[in-house]
Protein backbone atom coordinates (compact mmCIF):
# COMPACT_ATOMS: atom_id res chain seq x y z
CA UNK A 1 0.00 0.00 0.00
CA UNK A 2 1.38 3.38 -1.07
CA UNK A 3 2.00 5.97 1.63
CA UNK A 4 0.13 9.22 0.98
CA UNK A 5 2.15 12.34 0.25
CA UNK A 6 0.84 15.23 2.31
CA UNK A 7 1.87 18.82 1.59
CA UNK A 8 1.10 21.90 3.68
CA UNK A 9 0.61 25.34 2.14
CA UNK A 10 0.91 28.18 4.65
CA UNK A 11 -0.18 31.80 4.31
CA UNK A 12 2.54 33.17 6.60
CA UNK A 13 1.02 36.63 6.97
CA UNK A 14 -2.39 35.32 8.03
CA UNK A 15 -0.85 32.74 10.35
CA UNK A 16 1.63 35.10 12.00
CA UNK A 17 -0.74 38.03 12.53
CA UNK A 18 -3.60 35.80 13.72
CA UNK A 19 -1.40 34.02 16.27
CA UNK A 20 -0.06 37.32 17.59
CA UNK A 21 -3.65 38.58 17.80
CA UNK A 22 -4.49 35.78 20.25
CA UNK A 23 -1.50 36.66 22.38
CA UNK A 24 1.44 34.41 21.60
CA UNK A 25 4.24 33.91 19.09
CA UNK A 26 4.54 30.83 16.94
CA UNK A 27 7.85 29.00 16.98
CA UNK A 28 8.18 27.91 13.35
CA UNK A 29 10.64 25.11 14.11
CA UNK A 30 8.22 23.51 16.57
CA UNK A 31 5.37 24.03 14.10
CA UNK A 32 7.28 22.17 11.36
CA UNK A 33 7.87 19.23 13.73
CA UNK A 34 4.20 19.31 14.77
CA UNK A 35 3.04 19.08 11.13
CA UNK A 36 5.37 16.16 10.50
CA UNK A 37 4.42 14.18 13.61
CA UNK A 38 0.69 14.96 13.86
CA UNK A 39 -0.25 14.94 10.16
CA UNK A 40 2.68 13.10 8.50
CA UNK A 41 3.39 16.11 6.26
CA UNK A 42 6.13 15.52 3.70
CA UNK A 43 6.63 19.10 2.46
CA UNK A 44 5.71 22.45 3.94
CA UNK A 45 5.48 25.50 1.70
CA UNK A 46 5.63 28.86 3.43
CA UNK A 47 4.42 31.81 1.35
CA UNK A 48 5.96 35.08 2.46
CA UNK A 49 6.83 38.56 1.26
CA UNK A 50 10.56 39.01 0.69
CA UNK A 51 12.49 41.50 2.82
CA UNK A 52 16.24 41.71 2.28
CA UNK A 53 16.90 42.22 6.00
CA UNK A 54 15.26 38.84 6.80
CA UNK A 55 17.70 36.70 4.79
CA UNK A 56 19.06 34.98 7.93
CA UNK A 57 15.51 34.14 8.98
CA UNK A 58 14.73 32.64 5.57
CA UNK A 59 17.91 30.56 5.71
CA UNK A 60 16.93 29.29 9.16
CA UNK A 61 13.41 28.41 8.03
CA UNK A 62 14.84 26.42 5.12
CA UNK A 63 17.22 24.63 7.50
CA UNK A 64 14.31 23.41 9.65
CA UNK A 65 12.36 22.09 6.67
CA UNK A 66 10.33 24.84 5.01
CA UNK A 67 10.17 25.38 1.27
CA UNK A 68 9.87 29.15 1.00
CA UNK A 69 7.99 30.84 -1.81
CA UNK A 70 8.60 34.57 -1.97
CA UNK A 71 6.48 37.43 -3.18
CA UNK A 72 8.09 40.81 -3.83
CA UNK A 73 6.95 43.37 -1.27
CA UNK A 74 5.69 46.90 -1.78
CA UNK A 75 5.45 49.89 0.51
CA UNK A 76 1.87 50.89 1.28
CA UNK A 77 1.41 54.54 2.14
CA UNK A 78 4.35 56.81 2.78
CA UNK A 79 6.81 54.14 3.92
CA UNK A 80 4.38 53.12 6.64
CA UNK A 81 3.83 49.44 5.93
CA UNK A 82 5.49 46.76 3.83
CA UNK A 83 3.09 44.35 2.15
CA UNK A 84 3.65 41.08 0.31
CA UNK A 85 0.30 39.45 -0.43
CA UNK A 86 1.04 35.82 -1.33
CA UNK A 87 -2.49 34.53 -1.92
CA UNK A 88 -2.08 34.04 -5.68
CA UNK A 89 1.25 32.23 -5.25
CA UNK A 90 -0.25 29.84 -2.70
CA UNK A 91 -3.21 29.06 -4.98
CA UNK A 92 -0.95 28.58 -8.00
CA UNK A 93 1.36 26.18 -6.15
CA UNK A 94 -1.42 24.12 -4.58
CA UNK A 95 -3.68 23.94 -7.65
CA UNK A 96 -1.12 23.75 -10.46
CA UNK A 97 2.62 23.64 -9.76
CA UNK A 98 2.56 21.00 -6.99
CA UNK A 99 -0.88 19.49 -7.61
CA UNK A 100 0.35 16.22 -9.16
CA UNK A 101 3.07 15.77 -6.51
CA UNK A 102 0.85 15.29 -3.45
CA UNK A 103 -2.15 13.19 -2.47
CA UNK A 104 -3.55 15.43 0.29
CA UNK A 105 -3.13 19.08 1.22
CA UNK A 106 -3.26 21.11 4.39
CA UNK A 107 -4.05 24.79 3.92
CA UNK A 108 -3.12 27.08 6.81
CA UNK A 109 -5.08 30.33 6.70
CA UNK A 110 -8.36 31.76 7.90
CA UNK A 111 -8.62 33.99 4.83
CA UNK A 112 -11.76 33.65 2.73
CA UNK A 113 -9.74 34.47 -0.39
CA UNK A 114 -8.78 30.79 -0.38
CA UNK A 115 -12.38 29.57 -0.63
CA UNK A 116 -12.05 28.70 -4.32
CA UNK A 117 -8.83 26.73 -3.71
CA UNK A 118 -10.24 24.87 -0.73
CA UNK A 119 -13.42 24.05 -2.64
CA UNK A 120 -11.34 22.87 -5.61
CA UNK A 121 -9.18 20.63 -3.38
CA UNK A 122 -12.23 19.16 -1.66
CA UNK A 123 -13.86 18.31 -5.01
CA UNK A 124 -10.58 16.75 -6.17
CA UNK A 125 -10.53 14.71 -2.91
CA UNK A 126 -7.18 16.26 -1.99
CA UNK A 127 -8.19 18.43 0.96
CA UNK A 128 -6.91 16.92 4.20
CA UNK A 129 -6.99 19.71 6.81
CA UNK A 130 -7.61 23.42 7.09
CA UNK A 131 -5.56 25.12 9.81
CA UNK A 132 -7.42 28.09 11.26
CA UNK A 133 -4.97 30.32 13.15
CA UNK A 134 -7.60 32.14 15.21
CA UNK A 135 -10.86 30.37 16.08
CA UNK A 136 -12.54 33.76 16.72
CA UNK A 137 -11.43 35.51 13.52
CA UNK A 138 -11.72 33.69 10.24
CA UNK A 139 -13.81 34.15 7.14
CA UNK A 140 -17.39 32.91 7.31
CA UNK A 141 -16.86 31.61 3.76
CA UNK A 142 -14.80 28.78 5.25
CA UNK A 143 -17.55 27.46 7.54
CA UNK A 144 -18.63 25.09 4.78
CA UNK A 145 -15.34 23.23 5.37
CA UNK A 146 -15.56 23.05 9.19
CA UNK A 147 -15.08 19.27 9.23
CA UNK A 148 -11.50 19.85 8.04
CA UNK A 149 -10.64 22.54 10.63
CA UNK A 150 -7.96 22.43 13.25
CA UNK A 151 -7.39 25.51 15.39
CA UNK A 152 -4.21 27.05 16.75
CA UNK A 153 -5.86 28.68 19.77
CA UNK A 154 -5.27 25.62 21.95
CA UNK A 155 -1.80 24.81 20.55
CA UNK A 156 0.15 27.58 22.25
CA UNK A 157 1.73 25.22 24.82
CA UNK A 158 3.06 23.01 22.02
CA UNK A 159 3.94 25.64 19.45
CA UNK A 160 4.74 28.96 21.11
CA UNK A 161 8.11 30.50 21.75
CA UNK A 162 8.78 29.53 25.37
CA UNK A 163 10.85 30.69 28.33
CA UNK A 164 12.89 27.49 27.98
CA UNK A 165 13.61 28.35 24.35
CA UNK A 166 13.63 32.16 24.20
CA UNK A 167 15.51 32.06 20.89
CA UNK A 168 12.64 30.25 19.19
CA UNK A 169 12.12 31.61 15.72
CA UNK A 170 9.01 33.47 14.75
CA UNK A 171 8.30 35.78 11.87
CA UNK A 172 8.63 39.52 12.22
CA UNK A 173 6.71 41.16 9.40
Amino acid sequence: MKKEKIYAFIDSQNLNLSIQDIGWKLDFKRFRVFLQHKYKVNKVFLFIGYLKQNRALYQYLRSVGYEIVFKPTVKVGVGVKTKGNCDAELVLHAAKIEFDNYDKAIIVSGDGDFYCLIDFLEKAKKLFKLGIPNRKKYSSLLIKFHSYFFYFNNLNKKLSVTQKDPKGVFLKE
